[in-house]
């Protein structure tokens, strides 16, 4: 298994709040100049696609206001993985292209530096401790109104939700797996509020006990974890 590892150099060192539109426009632009077909498989306006792949962030220094993100410094990372993997290395090809191209953004503008493949080791054990590297979202969609309530690791249903959630995935993604041995547990977590699409949302960061078949456990290792997770959350690496 592999990731993908991008390194961001900046203008300036501030981003704008919502940096989830500012990535998603970053992907389909580099998608869409690569392979029109890819760009139409993946974001066509017509029907939502469920995503394999997720990422995450590392921003240097971050501070949080209302209107931007302030950094210590002009550059940030992303850690990009996809359980697909010939789509991954397609998006390798479609990063590629972005290389050192100013992408511009509001009042600042992003240009790609590096693009590393990293390998990930198999996961080989039914339990394991893991980290959030993205908030965990989840959430659940009420499609009549529209709304969405969204649950953290302080709530009672936050497990129950969570394998709600994994299961809706595997269901539009046309997979069977076996799902009745997953669980997952709050080690050392805690509540955050992040923003998504410009709104506030509750999500999970910190420390978890997941258990699950291998199978399972690799394709979330690469998949990523809850809802919102094609525009950075649910990210999660092994700590043991």
């Amino acid at each position: 298994m592999n990731e993908l590892k991008l390194e961001f150099q900046l203008e300036t060192t501030e981003l704008p709040a919502e940096l989830d539109k500012v990535l998603l426009s970053f992907l389909k632009a580099a998608v869409e100049k690569y392979s029109p077909a890819l760009f139409e498989k993946l974001y066509n306006k017509t029907s939502s696609v469920m995503k394999t792949y997720c990422l995450s962030m590392y921003l240097p220094g971050a501070r949080f206001t209302p209107e931007k993100i302030l950094l210590s410094q002009n550059r940030f990372s992303m850690t990009f993985s996809d359980a697909d993997m010939g789509e991954l290395i397609e998006f390798y090809n479609a990063f590629a292209v972005m290389k050192y191209k100013p992408y511009p953004m509001n009042q600042n503008s992003m240009k790609l530096m590096s693009l590393k493949a990293q390998r990930i080791p198999e996961i080989k054990d039914t339990e394991l401790i893991i980290k959030m590297k993205s908030a965990l979202i989840v959430r659940n969609h009420n499609s009549e109104d529209n709304s969405d309530k969204y649950y953290t690791c302080e709530d009672a249903e936050f497990e129950k939700m969570v394998t709600e959630n994994l299961r809706i995935f595997l269901e539009k993604l046309n997979l069977e797996m076996d799902i009745s041995s997953f669980s997952i547990m709050p080690v050392k977590a805690k509540k955050v509020v992040t923003k998504v699409w410009g709104r506030p949302a509750d999500g999970s960061i910190g420390i978890f006990k997941i258990t699950g078949t291998l199978e399972l456990l690799n394709l979330l290792r690469m998949a990523g974890l809850g809802s919102r997770r094609s525009i950075g959350h649910g990210q999660w690496e092994v700590i043991y």
